[in-house]
């Protein structure tokens, strides 16, 4: 999944409780790995999924805004001409030590425009990082 390194960040640390995106992800995603947006365009953790919630933007922010380290605006402009919000909650998060540039995985992935959906074959290299 790629988000912005600031945020990015913050999952790591576990600050940031909850990732916002506008569609859903499969049910049966259990594991999201987090790749950083440039500058640092690298996979740098992952996170275990506790919950994805839906429901209109004012319900999502009135129940994950406190925790998703994201200005209320900057939320409902992300928002703007949706009626619909997803909130993935963050369970465990770790950093890897040494984070992984997309070429360095075999097979390469694409750089995910929002999320990607990553094969089995590619994760073992993460798992070793």
């Amino acid at each position: 999944m790629a988000i912005h390194q600031r945020y990015a960040d913050a999952i790591m640390d576990g600050e940031k409780r909850v990732e916002f995106r506008k569609r859903r992800l499969a049910d049966d995603i259990e594991v999201v790995w987090v790749y950083a947006t440039a500058p640092i365009s690298k996979v740098v953790g992952h996170f275990s999924i506790d919950e994805i919630v839906q429901g209109t933007p004012q319900d999502i922010w009135d129940r994950f805004g406190a925790v998703g380290v994201i200005e209320r605006t900057a939320f409902f402009d992300y928002y703007d001409g949706s009626d619909t919000a997803v909130a993935i909650v963050v369970g465990s998060a770790e950093r890897l030590p040494d984070p992984v540039a997309l070429n360095e995985m075999d097979p390469r992935p694409a750089v995910p425009q929002s999320f990607a959906y990553l094969s089995a074959a590619a994760a073992p290299a993460l798992a070793l990082a």
